[in-house]
C-alpha cells in the first residue's frame, strides 16, 4: 500500500492538520485516497461523522476544490459527500494539500445539496479571482452531481 500524507491548509497557506491517506488511483491531475476517520466525534447537525468512518478523498490540481465521499466504518453505506472549496491541490510522491477557503458543500445520499460557511467564506481576504474561481466551483460541483459524475455515482 503506497500512502500520502494528506495535509490542510488554511487560506493564508499555513499548515492546519495532516493525516494519512492510501493511494487508490491516480492520473495526471488528480489523486483519490482512502483515509480512516480517527478523530473525535463530529456532529455538523446533518451528519455525523464518527471515529472509524471511511472517506475517500478526491483532490484535483485543476480544480478549486476537493470531494470526501464519506461511508459508515467500513460499509457501503454512504453518509455522503462532504466538498471543501479550495484552491487547486498540490500533489506530489510524498503529500497532498490544499488551501481551504472555509465555503463548503455537502451532498446528501439522496442528491440534497447543502451550501456551508458562507458568512466565513465572504469574510476571506481574497481576490476577486479566486473568489469567482470558488463560486465556479460550487456550480461545478452541482453539476457533478446533477449528472450523477464520479464520485456521485451512488446518489440515490
Amino acid at each position: 500500500m503506497t500512502t500520502l500524507n494528506i495535509e490542510k491548509h488554511n487560506h493564508h497557506g499555513e499548515f492546519v492538520l495532516s493525516y494519512p491517506g492510501e493511494i487508490l488511483e491516480r492520473g495526471e491531475t488528480w489523486v483519490c485516497l482512502r483515509a480512516v476517520f480517527d478523530r473525535k466525534e463530529a456532529n455538523l447537525g446533518f451528519v455525523v461523522f464518527q471515529q472509524g468512518d471511511v472517506f475517500y478523498e478526491w483532490f484535483f490540481s485543476d480544480q478549486w476544490y476537493n470531494i470526501f465521499q464519506v461511508h459508515v466504518g467500513e460499509t457501503a453505506a454512504i453518509k455522503g459527500w462532504y466538498c471543501n472549496i479550495t484552491r487547486p491541490a498540490h500533489i506530489d510522491d510524498e503529500r497532498v494539500y490544499s488551501d481551504d477557503l472555509e465555503l463548503d458543500v455537502f451532498v446528501m445520499p439522496n442528491g440534497t445539496i447543502i451550501l456551508l460557511d458562507e458568512e466565513e467564506f465572504a469574510a476571506l481576504n481574497l481576490s476577486t479571482d479566486e473568489r469567482m474561481a470558488a463560486l465556479r466551483a460550487i456550480q461545478d460541483i452541482r453539476q457533478r452531481v446533477s449528472v450523477r459524475d464520479v464520485p456521485f455515482t451512488a446518489i440515490e
